[in-house]
């Protein structure tokens, strides 16, 4: 049987059954690939009396974490349990411990990052987080290592899968948002209160996480600017298509020689980008390196298996350091500070959709106001709503943030103008 190296699992939920599961089913691929044999010792429930499903030996349940942390005899802990608390604590306990740790836990990951790397360097282990981002699909470990000998110039991904699915089913269906919504909660795809997701919060953990890591700096929550997709509606949709483009929510990172960009917001991209034939819940990221040039990652970026898929094979890694008595496999790379830019000084192209009154004269005020404050436009586009109000669709010239805002800032105050109704910017047209 070869050495036995113990795992405790801190959760039974979705994830977690996937990774008892598959350590269970391919037990012998996966001790011939690592040199030992894993074996589930314990595993942290709410309930250890709760009737389950799953095939389970009741006395390897327990209600206790210091069952786990504080095993001798357990090697690396898996933590798939839901939230920040209690896991970040049980997590650090167990890599203070010198326990290694594989956690699928963006959460925590974007939030604490610091904080677990430091914990893992005090008790000489592993902490280890393919799982947290794009589920099934690996890329930490390419940034890691793989891509390792790139300065990445830029990451552009659908990392959320709900998102991806309500878009997909407004283009190709011509659902509405809220119809396509209600569709992704009845399939399992959106949860009951889906608020992290459609207003991009989910995307920007995981945006957090691959661009502190792409850029060698760390980047904080609170520096990512978030915009969600609840105001995207079938017009903007149908534009999108005559103008050539599919509608997606981007998580983008780049750096620039002020400083980096990280942001997450819907955006118009190519119909022949790589990224516009990502359809359902499929994630792909977009990664874009100075010696490897543009490479795309896709798979399904969430789930019971493919995330168990991601975690299981960290347990691996995490295994094979145990037996050669090594750590850091995949430690921390943020050994910059790079300042990220405001979104004000970020430069796009933008679509635009205004309401606006159906007179002579109108065209040429906005274009004044746009002048004004160094708007180039590209393409205008006007269509007649009814008698009273005509809809006009622009694209601008790629341009400053803060110059479009101040445009529309006076635009919207003109007594022609009706409604600024949708501002969404054009990405990907460079490759």
């Amino acid at each position: 049987m070869g050495e036995i190296i113990k795992i405790g699992l801190l959760g039974l939920g979705t994830v977690g059954r996937g990774v008892y599961c598959l350590l269970a089913d391919n037990a012998e691929n996966i001790q011939h690939k690592t040199g030992a044999h894993l074996q589930t010792a314990r595993i942290l429930v709410r309930d250890p009396r709760k009737e389950r499903r799953l095939k389970i030996n009741p006395a390897i349940l327990t209600g206790n974490y210091a069952d786990i942390v504080d095993d001798p005899e357990i090697d690396i802990v898996v933590e798939v349990m839901c939230g920040i608390h209690p896991a970040l604590d049980y997590t650090l306990q167990a890599l203070t411990r010198g326990k290694s740790v594989v956690t699928a836990n963006k959460n925590m990951v974007a939030i604490h990052g610091r904080e677990l790397f430091e914990a893992a360097e005090e008790g000489h282990a592993d902490i280890f987080f393919e799982g947290s981002v794009g589920g099934g699909i690996p890329i930490i470990r390419p940034l890691k290592q793989c891509l390792a000998a790139n300065r990445i110039q830029k990451i552009m991904g659908i990392i959320n899968g709900t998102t991806n699915y309500i878009l997909t089913e407004m283009t190709l269906e011509g659902k509405s948002f809220a119809h396509a919504l209600e569709e992704a909660r009845a399939k399992g795809y959106a949860e009951a209160d889906p608020t992290a997701d459609i207003e991009g919060l989910d995307a920007a953990y995981k945006l957090t996480i691959l661009a502190s890591i792409a850029f060698n700096s760390r980047i904080m929550l609170e520096d990512i600017y978030v915009e969600g997709i609840s105001r995207i509606t079938e017009r903007d949709i149908a534009y999108a298509k005559e103008l050539g483009y599919i509608v997606k929510l981007l998580a983008i990172a780049k750096e620039a020689k002020e400083g980096m960009e990280a942001r997450v917001h819907p955006a118009f991209i190519p119909s022949g980008h790589p990224l516009a034939s990502v359809n359902g819940v499929f994630n792909a990221i977009f990664v874009q390196g100075d010696a490897v040039g543009d490479t795309m990652f896709y798979g399904r970026g969430a789930g019971e298996m493919p995330t168990a898929s991601a975690v299981v094979s960290d347990v691996m890694d995490a295994a094979r350091n145990r037996l050669h008595q090594v750590t850091d496999f995949i430690g921390c790379t943020c050994y910059e500070q790079k300042p990220v830019l405001p979104t004000g000084l970020a430069e796009s192209k933008y679509y635009l959709r205004l309401l606006v009154a159906d007179q002579p004269g109108v065209l040429a005020s906005i274009a004044y106001a746009f002048g004004d404050k160094e708007v180039s436009l590209s393409s205008v586009i006007q269509k007649n709503t009814d008698t009273r109000r005509a809809e006009i669709v622009m694209v601008t010239h790629r341009v400053r943030e803060q110059n479009l805002q101040d445009a529309l800032r006076i635009i919207e105050k003109l007594s022609v103008v009706d409604e600024v109704c949708a501002v969404i910017r054009v990405e990907g047209e460079e490759v």
